[in-house]
């Protein structure tokens, strides 16, 4: 067997292309995540917390230093954690979400799964005997 057909095999295996649909599906998820944090919930969490964007907020350790021309010599050095925050609720988000997926997934298959299968007949047979002679 050749290397391409093995590659071909390989690559066309029904768990590696639904992992590749499941990528797919992740980033694009991802990307709507982040949209929803960053142009729905901030801005209503905004009015509240006193019109202060969550993705602006962060501790300056060092200021930027400016040229006689205004331009920019050295950049601050600042931490943001409000980009920080951003990422920790859309992380709590996604997290969330695919809890529920798997939650749902593994209901529906307990729903799936058949009763027991009943016993055989001379199984039956000899309960109710055993039943009969108990009396």
């Amino acid at each position: 067997m050749g290397m391409v057909s093995e590659f071909k095999e390989f690559a066309m295996k029904g768990n590696l292309v639904d992992m590749a649909v499941g990528f797919v599906m992740g980033s694009a998820f991802g990307t709507v995540v982040s949209s929803f944090i960053n142009d729905v919930f901030m801005p209503m969490i905004s009015p509240i917390m006193g019109g202060i964007d969550m993705a602006n907020l962060k501790h300056v350790m060092k200021e930027a230093t400016l040229n006689a021309d205004g331009t920019v010599a050295t950049p601050e050095v600042a931490i943001n954690y409000g980009m920080f925050i951003n990422a920790f609720i859309s992380f709590l988000i996604v997290a969330f979400v695919m809890f529920m997926i798997i939650k749902g997934m593994n209901k529906a298959k307990k729903a799936e799964e058949e009763a027991p299968a009943a016993p055989p007949a001379n199984e039956v047979l000899l309960a109710e005997i055993r039943d009969l002679l108990k009396k």
